[in-house]
């Protein structure tokens, strides 16, 4: 949203929203802005998480490794280190079903400190702390 429309929103002048948005920069609050990519319009309209399990006794080695991996591929929006069931969370955006697949088996499955993954499709999402509607 633009600034003239947040001061709107929160109900105070423009020039005190935007001193009050540079505020929260230097201070560190706010770390940075971000475009909303429609990945549909991309040719990747499928989204999923993939559940990652490491071979127990995994070092730190192995799982910065792996981390290091999968962070650069291009399917992959978001990449969670988790404590829990899973030891990752990947969010990944691809054109259909086979390209999930094939994701898993090339890049999850071909790597030995992979135990094992869990597939869950996207059907719809909502971002920030307020949910928006599902369609």
């Amino acid at each position: 949203m633009t600034n003239a429309e947040l001061a709107a929103a929160i109900g105070v002048a423009a020039s005190t929203a935007h001193a009050r948005t540079r505020a929260l920069l230097e201070r560190g609050v706010i770390t940075g802005f971000h475009a909303g990519v429609d990945q549909a319009v991309l040719g990747r309209g499928l989204q999923a998480i993939i559940g990652v399990t490491l071979r127990g006794g995994s070092r730190q080695e192995s799982i910065e490794a792996f981390a290091d991996a999968i962070r650069g591929l291009p399917q992959v929006i978001q990449l969670f280190f988790l404590g829990g069931a899973d030891d990752f969370l990947i969010h990944i955006a691809v054109p259909d079903s086979s390209a999930v697949r094939a994701f898993v088996v090339e890049h999850l499955s071909a790597q030995p400190s992979v135990a094992s993954t869990r597939t869950s499709l996207i059907f719809d999402y909502h971002r920030n702390a307020v949910a928006a509607p599902f369609r």
